[in-house]
């Protein structure tokens, strides 16, 4: 028997070639990848997952269920975070949502969601509660230096959501009339203030005020000119006393941001003032707090 593959002639040319019927399995071999491909271009794509919303659901959810917090790294794979666990800790998502209805799993995520709101704010009010201990060493260092120069009457203290504030009256013992210039007992109130701020890392905004009397004599063309003079002169003698330059800054406000109204005879004296702020550096929320912890209201 002739084991020589079976030739056929081409028709119209009168070639022949050899019928490769051994590699007929190719084509089903090539149908098979095709459908193989499809499958895991499908199973990537459900696989891809927002890691931000994850990471936030999955770190709710675990504090909820009292697991250790874990890290979304790709899907199916998760490393411990800052809690710890070892290998016991990774919490399966989809064996938290599986176990009963719907409703129930969502309502587990939301009182999850719940409790971490609860933490945050709770970390807010402790950071608070810190910072106002903080400037209230500062405070008491300035008034105990102050009692010794026997000027502890021309400085008031109060916090708010900038931080602490320490406001100067700008009466005729710390500048003259329609003056910039520091006159001998306000050098002494300055003097003062700076040691307890020396030592310190938060950044410290001077703000000159007014009151809505209008300037009428002297170099300053108005209350602008002369509430931003007299920041800058503060400024001055808290750095020739050992406050880095790059943790200051002045302002001057005029007459726009009394402490009293015009109607009340106390702001022709009051309103006029420079404020040392020591700012706090903790983040917006946070600050928002810092008059509740210190015991006073926001609009005091």
């Amino acid at each position: 028997m002739s084991t020589k593959p079976h030739r056929r002639k081409k028709h119209g040319g009168g070639h022949e070639e050899e019928a490769h019927a051994d590699e007929r399995w190719l084509v089903t071999y090539g149908d098979m990848l095709t459908v193989l491909m499809a499958l895991f271009i499908v199973l990537f794509a459900m696989s891809q997952v927002d890691q931000n919303k994850f990471n936030a659901l999955k770190s709710s959810l675990s504090m909820a269920f009292g697991q250790p917090a874990v890290t979304f790294t790709a899907p199916g794979s998760a490393v411990t975070g800052d809690a710890g666990g070892g290998e016991s800790a990774p919490m399966e998502f989809s064996s938290v949502l599986g176990k009963g209805a719907d409703g129930e799993a969502e309502k587990k995520a939301r009182d999850a969601l719940a409790a971490l709101d609860r933490a945050r704010a709770s970390a807010r009010a402790k950071n608070a509660s810190a910072e106002v201990e903080k400037f209230e060493r500062i405070k008491k260092k300035i008034q105990e230096a102050l009692r010794k120069q026997n000027a502890a009457d021309s400085v008031q203290f109060r916090i708010d959501e900038r931080g602490l504030v320490v406001t100067v009256v700008t009466s005729s013992v710390v500048f003259g009339n329609n003056s910039a210039e520091l006159l001998r007992d306000g050098r002494k109130i300055i003097d003062s203030i700076a040691p307890a701020l020396r030592g310190e890392k938060n950044s410290v905004e001077v703000d000159g005020h007014t009151n809505w009397l209008p300037v009428s004599s002297g170099p300053y063309p108005s209350n602008w000119e002369l509430s931003t003079a007299r920041a800058s002169t503060v400024v001055r003698r808290l750095v020739s006393r050992g406050i880095p330059a790059k943790r200051l800054n002045a302002a001057g406000y005029a007459d726009q941001r009394p402490l009293y109204p015009d109607t009340d005879p106390r702001s022709v004296t009051l309103n006029r003032r420079v404020e040392v702020v020591v700012l706090s550096d903790l983040d917006a929320a946070t600050k928002a707090l810092l008059p509740s912890a210190a015991g006073q209201s926001s609009t005091s």
